[in-house]
């Protein structure tokens, strides 16, 4: 934990420094930002919408256990397998058993977040398969043997000039190539991939329970081949992606991406429900689910930190942090970065396990996730939460007995200015940072200004 929290503060310290990083961000968020801007225009009353998006995950939660078994009766009605996991390790076991009886040798992947939860490319690739990414992000991150930078947009981070120089080093493309001529070489060589591809991996966005179905929300069409051309598809999904009906996409789509990117509707909205049946020419041949708890039932009966597991993964949170957007999204060392992913995280089985503690301690507690979270999840409430339930260490109780007995002491709160500044430069100053000035103790205390205040008003 000590050793976690030093590694997360030394790295902070490095990033926030980074101007070039900082550049770069602002840049892709002020994009951001103005586009989302847009988007919101669709929504006759934001409001409700925001309400009603809530109000469909809540009841998912509160129904789960039964929503669960009725997704698993669809699926299975559908010809699609569901596989429970109660954590990575059973996850990753039945991936293996799948790829073993495939005698599979390459795989493609769809974006998705929990296989990075779950370090499934790490896996496969000690297992000897060769595993592709095949979101463009996902793709380039993957190339620079980095892990993603934000839930939505993995290169966020990156220039368009540091991706040109990357694919020179690593494939010898032209140094000048635009941003449309480095996407057609990566959509040329990535088809090839599709074409030979023995099994597909996706995650999903939604969990339909009275179709049986998954939902994988995209931009560039790759999830759709992921998802159709291997003989195979297994989808690996955490269990709090469940919605009850078909009919509540009407308002998650439209608000997962508006909030995640600024359109009014992703460009890919694809539900798949099984194989290909009998007399279907096209479409995988097996159809795996894997429902993935991982932490999340321990989650679910916290009766605060359940609602954490609403969130629809849109990275607004993360886009409307000044924590993430100063210090980025590898400092985090967790899948899942920003606010959402400094709650998450302890309680997730991530490895190594208990290392996310010191995360909820990374927020200025603003206010702007919980305000810009579409289904309405109280972050900032939730980063106190978790800040009571990790063990404070002997030094922080210490400080906060000797606050305590300080501000419950007049004559103490009353002693001469030069004696506190000089404690507290003495105690804090270090911990206030050296890029800052700690705060200079008037001369006159608080209680002898309001006394003189008083005394004014009175004459």
């Amino acid at each position: 934990m000590k050793k976690a929290r030093k590694v997360f503060l030394d790295a902070a310290k490095i990033k926030a420094k980074d101007a070039g990083h900082t550049q770069r961000i602002d840049f892709n968020m002020g994009k951001y930002h103005h586009k989302v801007a847009v988007g919101k225009q669709q929504f006759e009353d934001l409001a409700k919408a925001k309400q009603a998006a809530k109000a469909i995950k809540k009841e998912a939660l509160d129904n789960l256990p039964a929503l669960l078994m009725e997704f698993e009766s669809k699926m299975q009605a559908n010809g699609g397998e569901v596989i429970w996991a109660e954590d990575s390790k059973q996850a990753l076991d039945a991936i293996y058993t799948i790829v073993k009886q495939q005698a599979a040798t390459t795989i493609v992947k769809s974006k998705s977040m929990i296989t990075e939860e779950i370090e499934l490319n790490e896996q496969l690739q000690k297992w000897g398969m060769e595993v592709l990414e095949t979101d463009l992000g996902e793709f380039i991150v993957q190339t620079k043997g980095e892990k993603p930078y934000h839930i939505v947009t993995p290169a966020m981070h990156l220039s368009k000039g540091d991706i040109a120089q990357l694919f020179n080093t690593k494939f010898d493309t032209p140094l000048d190539y635009s941003p449309e001529e480095l996407t057609h070489f990566v959509r040329l060589r990535l088809r090839e991939q599709f074409a030979k591809a023995d099994i597909g991996i996706s995650g999903g966005n939604f969990l339909v329970a009275d179709t049986g179905s998954v939902v994988l929300v995209t931009n560039e069409g790759n999830a759709r081949l992921t998802t159709t051309l291997p003989k195979v598809h297994i989808a690996i999904v955490g269990i709090e992606k469940m919605i009850a009906r078909l009919a509540d996409l009407e308002i998650m789509l439209p608000v997962l991406s508006t909030f995640g990117t600024g359109q009014q509707l992703t460009v890919y909205n694809t539900i798949l429900s099984g194989g290909k049946r009998n007399k279907e020419v096209d479409g995988v041949e097996k159809m795996y689910v894997i429902l993935l708890d991982n932490g999340r039932s321990t989650m679910l009966a916290d009766e605060k930190l359940q609602e954490a597991l609403q969130c629809i993964r849109c990275g607004s949170c993360l886009n409307n942090c000044p924590v993430y957007q100063t210090i980025g999204g590898h400092t985090y060392g967790s899948p899942y970065s920003g606010p959402i992913g400094a709650v998450i995280s302890p309680h997730l089985g991530i490895a190594p396990k208990g290392n996310y503690n010191h995360l909820s301690e990374a927020s200025s507690l603003c206010g702007s996730c919980s305000e810009n979270c579409p289904v309405g999840i109280d972050l900032h409430g939730l980063l106190l939460h978790n800040r009571t339930l990790a063990e404070p260490t002997m030094i922080e109780q210490m400080l906060w007995s000797s606050w305590k007995y300080g501000v419950l002491n007049r004559e103490l709160m009353n002693s001469p200015a030069f004696l506190k500044n000089t404690l507290g430069n003495l105690f804090f100053g270090k911990s206030w940072g050296a890029e800052r000035t700690f705060p200079i103790f008037d001369k006159k205390s608080f209680q002898q200004q309001w006394l003189e205040r008083q005394r004014g008003q009175e004459k």
